[in-house]
């Protein structure tokens, strides 16, 4: 047995911290003491002790909110979490590759975050409404005490988080999603990370050097005339002619690599600076033109300069982690209503579940992502509402699908929680007979249906899970107006007890301060958020 001390991060939130304490009991096998070292204020313990017999290296391979660990208070060593953050920093002044592989891996001088990172690795690539950020997933992973080989779910993986952790936590990851961009996006960010960082480096190179020659630039839409009627017609009508060659330029010479895993990854690229060079209002969720002049708007320098700075995350990423072995992740399109005739190899094989599933008609996703689906060619225009209707948490209904939706719930509504049918049959009364807009009128079917939806998929955690395994999900609550009343939809205690209604155990909820997000979609984010902490029936 021997005695160390561990720093925690000193910016985190407190219940982060919570999960700081979580995860080092389980890794440590102990519980952690202060040590009587505060922080700069005198307000909080920042350093702890434990007495363990796990080895120093475990520790610092694996814990995620803590800073350094060590025997004593002047050998503190920097945690591999830390490191990887750390490489953030040190891109964003925009530093060469020659000299990042020169200042990599870290071994002195490194750069320490005095904030949380959210975008090392591959996880900066493409922004994503509704992301969780990578620290939960990977204190969570630490908390279930998984074996290196484990096998880990999330079958809504949206924008990739969960599984990108789970292989950098060196476990097999599974993603699924029905939105093929997220499916895209999720494949791209794990297979990046196993690239060589030397090839990498020649594509970009040499993708940057062949479109900033603007006199070899085609003039044609080669790949545009290829589209699908449908997904034409609409285009013209949200990026100029001139724009669309420009896109038809970039998308041409991406298609012409060779490698899979870097293809994708300039896709993605390419996909995130799509609503830039648009039409499309860039903070606006909804469908929302607003045309500008197209001498401000180069997509070719937007591309390079996207390509750019999530090129500098994944080399740096690459080049500190070196030869760590890393798991294998797969990642396919499914409905999560029905995972386990997607991936019926797993039944009852799955070692842990952690996902934020979609949030109660809060965000319009395959709407935000159209241009994207529709010039990648992931479906055509004439296939959108069928795609929307099957998504959870969708928002967009016709009339007459939303009548159909509500007599379905009058029909089942004794399936659901009181709770859930009494604030549905409320926000229901209280618009009905009034001026309630069409969104406000479609909200009662709408969360009928998305309650239903989501008591499939936690049915289907009960067939996948192993006995006794754990499903954290991370969901955020919201409110509606109805009949000039203020309704809250708490959805974390609906979701907890529609779980617990299909045999699920709810172990523990914990509380998380909404994080000040940065993206373009910061005014759309929920007030609170929290994680449900399933388990499955022995």
């Amino acid at each position: 047995m021997r005695s160390l001390l561990c720093k925690i991060k000193p910016y985190i939130q407190p219940f982060e911290r919570v999960l700081a304490f979580k995860e080092l009991q389980v890794l440590s096998l102990c519980d952690p003491e202060p040590s009587g070292i505060d922080d700069k204020s005198g307000n909080r313990e920042i350093v702890f002790k434990i007495n363990t017999d796990v080895s120093l290296d475990f520790l610092l391979e694996n814990l995620t909110y803590w800073e350094s660990v060590g025997e004593n208070d002047f050998a503190l060593r920097l945690t591999r979490q830390v490191k990887r953050e750390a490489t953030v920093n040190l891109v964003r002044n925009g530093i060469k590759p020659k000299i990042l592989q020169k200042s990599l891996p870290f071994v002195h001088d490194v750069p320490l975050p005095n904030r949380r990172v959210l975008r090392y690795a591959s996880h900066g690539i493409h922004e994503y409404r509704g992301k969780f950020f990578p620290q939960l997933v990977r204190s969570l992973l630490n908390a279930t005490d998984l074996d290196r080989d484990a096998t880990v779910l999330d079958s809504m993986c949206g924008s990739g988080t969960t599984p990108v952790e789970a292989i950098l936590r060196g476990c097999n990851s599974i993603g699924m999603d029905y939105n093929p961009l997220s499916v895209l996006m999720s494949q791209a960010k794990c297979e990046v990370l196993t690239l060589n960082p030397g090839t990498l480096n020649i594509e970009y190179e040499a993708i940057k050097k062949d479109l900033l020659k603007r006199s070899k630039r085609r003039k044609g839409k080669a790949w545009f005339d290829s589209l699908p009627a449908s997904s034409q017609k609409y285009l013209t009508n949200w990026f100029s002619a001139e724009i669309l060659t420009d896109l038809d330029t970039i998308i041409s010479r991406v298609h012409c690599i060779k490698n899979g895993s870097v293809r994708k990854f300039f896709l993605l690229s390419l996909s995130n600076i799509i609503r830039k060079v648009s039409w499309q209002k860039i903070d606006d969720l909804r469908v929302r033109k607003d045309i500008r002049l197209d001498i401000d708007i180069d997509p070719v320098v937007e591309f390079i300069a996207e390509l750019k700075r999530s090129f500098g995350y994944v080399l740096s990423f690459l080049y500190e982690n070196g030869s760590v072995e890393l798991g294998e992740a797969r990642i396919v399109t499914g409905d999560a209503r029905v995972a386990e005739t997607v991936i019926p190899e797993q039944v009852g094989r799955v070692d842990c579940i952690v996902t934020s599933p979609p949030y109660a008609t809060a965000l319009p996703y395959l709407d935000t992502d159209r241009l994207s689906i529709y010039f990648l060619d992931l479906f055509q225009r004439s296939e959108h509402r069928k795609h929307d209707l099957n998504m959870v948490g969708n928002r967009e209904i016709t009339n007459g699908f939303r009548n159909k939706l509500f007599e379905r719930y009058q029909e089942r509504k004794v399936e659901l929680p009181e709770s859930i049918s009494g604030t549905i049959d409320l926000i229901d009364e209280l618009n009905r007979g009034t001026d309630a807009g069409f969104r406000r009128l479609n909200l009662p079917s709408l969360l009928s249906k998305y309650f239903f939806d989501m008591k499939e998929i936690f049915k289907t955690y009960t067939r996948l899970l192993r006995p006794g395994a754990p499903a954290y999900v991370v969901v955020g609550n919201n409110h509606t107006v109805a009949g000039g009343q203020r309704i809250e939809l708490a959805t974390d205690r609906y979701l907890a007890e529609l779980g617990q209604s299909v045999g699920l155990i709810v172990d523990e909820q914990i509380p998380m301060e909404m994080l000040v997000s940065r993206d373009i979609f910061r005014n759309n984010t929920g007030s609170a958020e929290t994680i449900i902490c399933f388990r499955r029936n022995q």
